[in-house]
């Protein structure tokens, strides 16, 4: 939430904040290290959870770049019946940029912590 709006939103907000750019990545590795190997469309779902409501094309093509990138694995499921689906999964590369993410946040959290007490402050 970016303003005194209790239904804020990035798209409604003046402030134009509430985007972290490439959020979906570390989101995606996430769901991957809890629940691997993953559809692509489970994965969509449960970004929700993240407050993204990505469309199935930036999720596929994340995860495609992710997976140039060594970051994520991923193989074909044929199990079941209908058409094969692609299974993904995180790689010893994923883990350690997922952890560079959580070290990213944490330092931005302070700021921004830092950032809102001023700011409080002020306001008395």
């Amino acid at each position: 939430m970016c303003c005194k709006k209790d239904n804020c939103s990035p798209s409604s907000c003046s402030c134009r904040g509430g985007k972290i750019e490439r959020f979906i990545e570390p989101c995606l590795l996430l769901l991957l290290k809890k629940n691997q190997p993953s559809h692509g469309y489970e994965l969509l779902d449960n970004l929700n959870a993240f407050g993204l409501n990505n469309d199935p094309g930036s999720v596929y093509r994340t995860l495609r770049r992710l997976e140039n990138e060594q970051m994520v694995k991923s193989s074909w499921d044929t199990e079941g019946t209908g058409p094969a689906k692609r299974l993904y999964e995180l790689s010893p590369e994923g883990e350690k940029l997922l952890a560079d993410w959580i070290t990213n946040f944490k330092n931005t959290r302070k700021n921004l912590d830092k950032f809102i007490k001023e700011y409080q402050d002020l306001e008395g």
